[in-house]
């Protein structure tokens, strides 16, 4: 299990949405670069970054923050938001990225998912499964899919992805804790550990998933980290299973700085 904290990336700025809804948007930093380099320097091996631009109109437009935070940092880096195209993962992926979410894409051309797979490879896709009450949406969380999470994660399964991104909609953003059992059930739909996404609260959250480790790749945490919950480095340790009590200063250092 490892810690991804996460940049979502709107109007070339990082913020996070309440709930998936536009129009409630928080800033938490004018430069992505300058946050994922605070990510990094606090212990974070990877990044999850969401163009959300992309999501909501159908194409990447953030692939030169992405670049640029793939030359300041050593970051591993998954990015989605927006991937509906073969040319759009592409572009992503050359700039070092090492791997690009297909999310919308998995419901709206099913074809394209199995090519994006037997042209990247297993390991350079991953399949973005966001949910509320167990179905599907898509387009950037405003359209439903008719589709249900498990259902669509054995789908993805049986076409060979082997990373999944699982988002609880009702829950992200919005540190209300999480649901450890949907990701096991994602796991046993799937058939591969799942990486957890979505009202992440504290880093008793993150330890009630280590113990059902065997179902949980890594575990994505934006706005409790933002707002100093917890720190990135007691997140990554409890990741591993060596948390132990951090004094407050640690987590104001991650703090974004307001002037």
């Amino acid at each position: 299990m490892y810690l991804l904290p996460a940049i979502d990336i709107l109007d070339g700025k990082a913020v996070r949405l309440a709930g998936g809804d536009y129009a409630k948007v928080t800033v938490y930093n004018d430069d992505p670069v300058l946050q994922a380099q605070l990510f990094e320097e606090a212990g974070a091996e990877w990044l999850h970054m969401v163009d959300l631009d992309g999501a909501r109109d159908g194409d990447p437009a953030n692939v030169e923050v992405v670049s640029a935070i793939l030359r300041r940092t050593k970051l591993h880096v998954e990015v989605g938001g927006g991937i509906r195209t073969l040319d759009a993962a592409r572009r992503l992926l050359d700039t070092g990225a090492d791997r690009a979410i297909f999310g919308t894409a998995l419901v709206r051309d099913p074809e394209l998912a199995q090519a994006a797979v037997e042209e990247f490879g297993a390991d350079a896709v991953v399949a973005g499964i966001d949910a509320k009450d167990g179905d599907v949406k898509v387009e950037g969380w405003v359209a439903g899919a008719e589709v249900t999470a498990l259902e669509l994660a054995a789908k993805m399964a049986a076409l060979g992805y082997e990373h999944l991104v699982y988002t609880d909609i009702a829950r992200d953003g919005l540190r209300t804790g999480i649901a450890p059992a949907a990701y096991v059930e994602m796991f046993q739909a799937f058939g591969n550990p799942v990486i957890a996404s979505g009202g992440i609260a504290s880093v008793a959250d993150i330890q009630e998933l280590a113990k059902v480790s065997q179902a949980i790749e890594g575990v994505i945490a934006g706005r409790a980290i933002y707002e100093g919950a917890f720190s990135v480095a007691s997140g990554v340790a409890a990741c591993k299973g060596t948390m132990v009590d951090e004094p407050d200063y640690l987590r104001d250092l991650e703090k974004p700085i307001r002037l």
